[in-house]
């Protein structure tokens, strides 16, 4: 099963919120999800991000691949650099 991290649009009518969770690839956008793992508020000044980290490591390590404005997402909010350094800690530690 192919997983994805993507956004899952959510509130009124122009004024998005969006919840980030774990979803099969071939489910749709609004549709079943697997996990929810933060959301995000792009209206609110400023704008709110919100990100259970140890789970969105989990499922990065797991293999999940992350949509172009989550990837963005866990940019800002500093999951990305946590999971570069993660796996070159893993890369350096020596298996056996």
């Amino acid at each position: 099963m192919a997983t994805k991290i993507r956004l899952k649009r959510i509130g009124a009518k122009k004024n998005p919120y969006y919840r980030v969770v774990v979803a099969d690839s071939r489910s749709p956008r609004d549709g079943r999800f697997i996990e929810e793992i933060g959301y995000y508020q792009p209206v609110a000044n400023p704008e709110v991000i919100k990100i259970n980290e140890e789970r969105a490591l989990d499922w990065l390590a797991k293999g999940a691949q992350p949509s172009d404005t989550v990837r963005s997402l866990f940019k800002k909010a500093g999951v990305w650099q946590k999971r570069s350094t993660r796996e070159a800690a893993e890369q350096q530690t020596p298996e056996g």
